[in-house]
């Protein structure tokens, strides 16, 4: 494997850190790419973190999957970025300097931006060297996610995969214009995204569900060998047929009613909006029957906000009984309210 001009025999490990740009301190930004070339072929699986800069699950994920021994019998590449959007890591931020999102920036441009540099950089080592790739991702600041796989479901392989990886949802996405998984897939690269936890937070449910993915992943590409013994945390994913968010009716203080991975009925009160006096209170009711797999966590809210992300399946009953032997089987109790 070569990345960034220096090569990386088979059965050797190292760090390389590319150059994005220079700072106006004179200081030199870079972003760091662990690889792992195993001794015999396969092929080139990618994972990368914090391209939004605050999403904190996806670099401790990363960590603890370099540090597992099973990668000494890996056959193929890993290369692993945790930290790509190192500008936004070191200010605690979503975004870049000039306040844009990177993973609407690509596929980047040699000589443009922070940004848009970041995205070709990413784009020409790690996606044009890779045959797969698992992009992580949590809920923004004050929002938190069930963990979930986001992907193209029309891709027989990637619905193998994202199968294997073993979230309790599965969600059908179109990739916007400008995402990672959307450049990767134009270029033969399938990707899966995996959501869980929020933003600046540890979340260790979401955190362990992500390390035995990717594992996971890896034994579906024949990159690991076949896992022998206990496999109790195996969970067989519910594909969603749609999500919609429900919004807040009124600006305001809330109080809500629910919990992640809760299943709820069309016209359930979700929570309640008043105002700071107590004087005017608007229930929040749900537009339809599902299971909550995302919700704001924040207190204060404004009229049009969005406040409850409800997935519906074909069988809600049968969804939630996943959900809970999801989290049964991991044994950790969500962070999360």
């Amino acid at each position: 494997m070569r990345l960034g001009g220096r090569e990386v025999g088979p059965g050797e490990r190292a760090i390389v850190d590319l150059p994005v740009a220079d700072l106006y301190t004179h200081t030199q930004l870079t972003m760091p790419v662990h690889v792992v070339n195993g001794r015999r072929p396969g092929p080139t699986l990618f994972i990368t973190g914090a391209l939004h800069g605050d999403e904190l699950n996806g670099v401790e994920i990363v960590k603890r999957v370099l540090a597992g021994p099973a990668l000494k019998r890996l056959r193929g590449c890993l290369l692993a970025a945790p930290i790509v959007n190192v500008f936004g890591f070191i200010n605690r931020s979503r975004y870049l300097p000039d306040r844009r999102d990177l993973n609407r920036s690509f596929p980047g441009r040699e000589k443009g931006s922070i940004a848009g540099r970041l995205a070709y950089l990413v784009a020409r080592e790690i996606v044009a060297n890779s045959d797969f790739g698992i992009d992580l991702h949590t809920g923004a600041v004050d929002r938190a996610n069930l963990p979930q796989i986001r992907a193209n479901l029309d891709d027989p392989e990637v619905v193998r995969l994202a199968e294997a990886f073993g979230t309790p949802v599965i969600i059908d996405a179109n990739a916007r214009d400008g995402t990672l998984r959307r450049f990767a897939a134009e270029k033969g690269v399938r990707v899966l995204v995996y959501e869980g936890g929020e933003a600046l937070r540890f979340d260790e449910l979401s955190i362990l569900a992500g390390v035995r993915g990717i594992r996971r992943v890896l034994r579906a590409l024949d990159m690991l060998p076949q896992r022998r013994g206990n496999t109790s945390t195996r969970i067989a994913p519910m594909r969603a047929n749609t999500t919609t968010w429900v919004r807040a009716p009124s600006s305001g203080i809330i109080r809500t009613e629910c919990r992640l991975g809760e299943r709820v009925r069309a016209g359930q009160v979700l929570g309640v909006v008043s105002d700071p006096f107590g004087e005017v209170e608007l229930e929040v009711p749900a537009s339809g029957s599902g299971i909550v797999i995302g919700r704001s966590t924040s207190p204060l809210t404004h009229e049009g906000d969005a406040l409850f992300h409800i997935a519906r399946f074909e069988d809600n009953k049968e969804a939630k009984a996943t959900v809970d032997e999801f989290q049964e089987a991991y044994s950790v109790l969500p962070t999360w309210g």
